[in-house]
C-alpha cells in the first residue's frame, strides 16, 4: 500500500514538473525576471523615503545612509554590502524608541558594482515588515538595475537556458527501503531487559 502511494506521489512530482516546465516555456522572456516580493499590505515600503534613493548613481561615495518612514516604527535592521555581499560596518545598534527618521554617516565605501542596504522594522501593530535600496557611485558607475539584470541573464545562460527554456530545480527524490515493520514469528523473542548473571540469561 505505502509503495503504491510513494509511486503516486513520483507521478504527481512529474505532472507538476511537466505543467511548470511547459508554462514557463510559453512565458515570453525579458532581460530579467526577480521574484516577486512578498506584498506590502501596509504601504509603508513604497511610501518611505530612502538616502541615497534605489537605483541611483552617484559621482562619489555617498556620505550617509536615510530612511525616512511614514510613521513612527521600530528599526530592527540596517545592514549595508556590496553586490559581492561584502558587509560593511555602519555601526547600527537597535535602540528601541520609537522615530519616523533614521542617519547613519558612512565610512569611505571601496569601489563596488553597486551597494544594497537593507532594513527591517516592526510597525505600530508588531508586524515585522522588510525592504531595501541600491545604489552605485564612481566615473564608471551604471543603474544597479541593470548589473542584476545582466548577472542573472548570466546565471540562466549558464544553465542552458533561453527564450523558450527555463531551469528549474527539480524536487528532492526521498528512497525508503524497508518500510513494513519487520516481524518476528514465535518461538522466537527479544528479552530487552538486563541480567546481572549472564549464565543465567544464556540458560535461559
Amino acid at each position: 500500500m505505502q509503495k503504491r502511494v510513494c509511486a503516486r506521489r513520483m507521478l504527481a512530482a512529474v505532472w507538476l514538473m511537466l505543467y511548470v516546465y511547459t508554462a514557463s516555456a510559453q512565458t515570453p522572456s525579458a532581460v530579467a525576471t526577480y521574484p516577486r516580493a512578498a506584498v506590502d499590505f501596509s504601504g509603508i515600503v513604497a511610501k518611505t523615503q530612502t538616502t541615497p534613493m534605489d537605483d541611483s548613481v552617484f559621482d562619489y561615495s555617498p556620505e550617509k545612509l536615510g530612511l525616512l518612514f511614514p510613521q513612527k516604527v521600530h528599526l530592527v535592521k540596517l545592514i549595508l554590502r556590496d553586490q559581492a555581499h561584502e558587509w560593511v560596518d555602519i555601526s547600527f545598534r537597535y535602540s528601541p524608541r520609537l522615530s519616523s527618521s533614521f542617519e547613519w554617516f558612512l565610512p569611505e565605501l571601496k569601489a563596488a558594482d553597486y551597494y544594497t542596504a537593507e532594513w527591517a522594522i516592526l510597525d505600530e501593530e508588531d508586524r515585522l515588515i522588510r525592504g531595501s535600496f541600491s545604489f552605485s557611485f564612481g566615473e564608471a558607475a551604471r543603474l544597479p538595475s541593470l548589473i542584476k539584470a545582466e548577472q542573472e541573464l548570466t546565471l540562466r545562460l549558464r544553465n542552458g537556458e533561453d527564450e523558450n527554456t527555463r531551469f528549474i530545480t527539480p524536487p528532492r527524490t526521498q528512497i525508503i527501503l524497508e518500510q513494513e515493520p519487520r516481524t518476528y514469528d514465535p518461538p522466537f523473542t527479544l528479552r530487552l531487559e538486563e541480567r546481572d548473571n549472564p549464565v543465567e540469561a544464556n540458560q535461559q
